[in-house]
């Protein structure tokens, strides 16, 4: 059944018109993934399908009744409310209709001598039940720990809402939505501010959800793993593919080089019969006139093909000026912190030539930090760093923080490499889009996902042979981020990446290095194969710190009792949740005497199931409130 429907929506500001045609269809429980270069349109689309933007043109048909969940109509945080109050008011109704039943368990047990009351309070209390079961009356407690725990809120749960940074409200807001169950979900960027493990968790949630869904996201990885059909915005209009990203990729390129090789045909048939025509009227008799006149109004009558087009996207390479020795990076002993909080400690590196290592761990673990302390930004508190022989270290900040906010692109550009000329500068910056007056920009007004471009341009300009790139595909478009692959593929030295772009790590990594818990580990392949060893509970690769006996005999001694204290724990959660099921289906027998009128011939039999009821359901309460406690530990 289709529940949102599309066609021919057409918006402009001012005179730039970002869409022109824009058709599309999405069906009940379908899961679409908008994609489009920046700036295609793909959040105004989704404005106005959230009715946050109108159309200029066209139609947006929406099923009647169809809840929509949109990330920005979620409503600003009063910031006195607490992490877990935001979540669990969406439960409000659910809560009110719980109080609504004790109420009527308490009428039905003082209407115990009047027949005629009972069966209406019975009929009453019937489809109050069914309708707190229908929502999810019994498990939206977990459901809301469930969501605390994925969106890494947890901690947060008691505090106010005023505290949060910016991407910690992103994620509560986020949670509530998921957590309003609507049957249309319009996500933009969902797993902005979401480390690995929410992602993954977020991925895993949206693939059991029963409502549709309509994602943009640069994350390729998390668009392979949810979605099964994909909406490409290009040049104002939508073209719709089966399959994930992946799959959208190859047919996308298959559709273009039919397309393109159609327009190359009819254009050389066009010309040949020009040329004909061309001649027939050099010959200028009577009959090749007319044969030219023929062959012109047939001409004519050709429905002309449109040349496939592509938006623009960067393309360029990086270069080496010198090779390095075999060790570039020698690190040992490292430990960086703040105040009272240890980053890391005892951590080394051994970097060799050409590897290509994916840095990955949880936000705050101090990724960043680390890479500030090999390139000299700040000092570790103890440690020591060695860089090899010959090597030349190109650093990308995903802040851009060394952009001069004052200058325009091409002073910025031109002043760190004065020895080009200024035609050289131009053509460095025009494999980054940036053409004409366009360079005369000031860095301040670009956005983030310009002034990455522009770091990029220095980067490729100094030929460094050894880069450590801090989040690198933040702020580009898929197709800049495919262009960015494929110029790693093609560098020839030695590259170290902080990366929460699975797709991306896939794609240039060789080994990847997990900082957790102040430590580095190290497992060779992609994030496919780390995620694969993890899940297996395999051992990293690598050379990991080594521990005396005595510390080794410790920690085991402490791994057993965890594992012991952890394998009690899940025993005793599941012996809650069967007795919590087993409490359950008594209550649910008692709730059907109770709404049988023969119950109440004896007024002393039903007072008593009524309170053994009602003792029943307290009993309930308290496995769950247990139940949730012991998940938390």
């Amino acid at each position: 059944m289709i529940i949102l429907s599309l066609q021919g929506v057409k918006k402009s500001f001012g005179t730039h018109e970002v869409l022109k045609d824009a058709s599309f269809t999405l069906q009940e429980g379908e899961r679409m993934g908008l994609v489009g270069v920046n700036g295609s349109g793909k959040s105004t689309l989704m404005k106005i399908i959230a009715g946050q933007e109108t159309a200029d043109d066209g139609t947006v048909s929406i099923q009647k009744g169809l809840r929509l969940g949109y990330l920005a109509q979620q409503g600003e945080l009063s910031g006195e409310e607490t992490v877990l109050r935001v979540l669990e008011s969406v439960f409000d109704p659910i809560v009110a209709l719980e109080q609504e039943m004790r109420e009527t368990e308490a009428q039905m047990a003082e209407a115990a001598g009047d027949p005629e009351l009972l069966r209406r309070l019975g009929g009453k209390y019937d489809s109050l039940t069914r309708a707190f079961e229908d929502g999810n009356g019994y498990g939206w407690r977990s459901q809301v720990q469930g969501v605390l725990a994925g969106l890494n809120l947890r901690e947060y749960q008691d505090q106010r809402t005023k505290i949060l940074s910016g991407g910690e409200r992103t994620r509560l807001c986020l949670g509530r939505m998921l957590l309003s169950n609507p049957d249309l979900l319009l996500l933009d960027e969902p797993t902005n501010h979401l480390d690995l493990k929410s992602i993954a968790w977020l991925e895993e949630y949206l693939q059991s959800y029963r409502g549709a869904v309509l994602v943009i996201s640069h994350d390729r990885y998390f668009m392979d793993h949810v979605c099964g059909r994909m909406a490409e915005l290009l040049m104002g209009a939508i073209e719709t593919y089966n399959g994930n990203y992946t799959e959208y990729l190859e047919k996308r390129t298959q559709v273009y080089e039919i397309r393109m090789k159609a327009w190359q045909m009819q254009q050389r048939e066009i010309a040949r019969e020009e040329a004909i025509i061309a001649t027939y009227r050099r010959f200028n008799r009577e009959k090749s006139i007319k044969a030219a006149e023929s062959r012109e109004k047939r001409l004519e009558k050709i429905e002309r093909l449109e040349k496939p087009q592509e938006e623009g996207a960067i393309h360029f390479h990086f270069e080496t000026r010198r090779r390095t020795g075999e060790d570039v990076l020698i690190a040992e002993g490292l430990r960086k912190g703040y105040q009272d909080r240890t980053l890391f400690q005892d951590l080394k590196m051994h970097v060799r030539a050409g590897d290509r290592i994916a840095l990955i761990g949880d936000n705050g673990t101090g990724k960043s930090t680390l890479f500030k302390c090999l390139i000299a930004q700040e000092r570790p508190d103890a440690g020591m760093i060695r860089w090899g022989a010959g090597v030349d270290i190109g650093y990308y900040d995903q802040h851009q923080a060394g952009l001069d906010e004052g200058k325009t692109i091409l002073d910025e550009v031109w002043d760190k490499f004065r020895r080009l000329e200024q035609y050289e500068v131009r053509g460095a910056l025009g494999q980054f889009l940036f053409t004409g007056d366009e360079v005369f920009s000031p860095i301040s007004t670009l956005s983030g996902g310009e002034k990455g471009r522009v770091a990029l341009t220095e980067l490729m300009l100094r030929k460094d042979n050894v880069l450590l790139l801090d989040e690198p595909t933040n702020h580009l478009d898929m197709d800049s981020r495919e262009v960015l692959e494929e110029a790693l593929e093609g560098f020839d030295g030695t590259i170290i990446a902080i990366s929460h772009d699975r797709y991306f790590i896939n794609r240039f990594a060789q080994k990847v290095c997990v900082l957790e818990d102040g430590r580095l580990k190290e497992y060779l392949g992609n994030y496919d194969d780390y995620f694969a060893k993890v899940s297996r509970d395999q051992e990293p690769d690598g050379d990991l710190p080594q521990m005396t006996k005595t510390a080794a005999d410790k920690e085991k001694k402490r791994s057993r009792e965890e594992q012991r204290k952890e394998k009690e724990r899940k025993e005793r959660l599941k012996a809650l949740e069967k007795e919590i099921a087993d409490a359950e289906a008594e209550a649910e027998r008692m709730e059907k005497r109770l709404s049988d009128p023969e119950t109440y011939r004896d007024p002393e039999e039903g007072a008593r199931i009524t309170r053994e009821y009602n003792a029943k359901k307290e009993k309930i309460d308290q496995l769950y409130e247990a139940w949730a406690e012991l998940e938390e530990t």
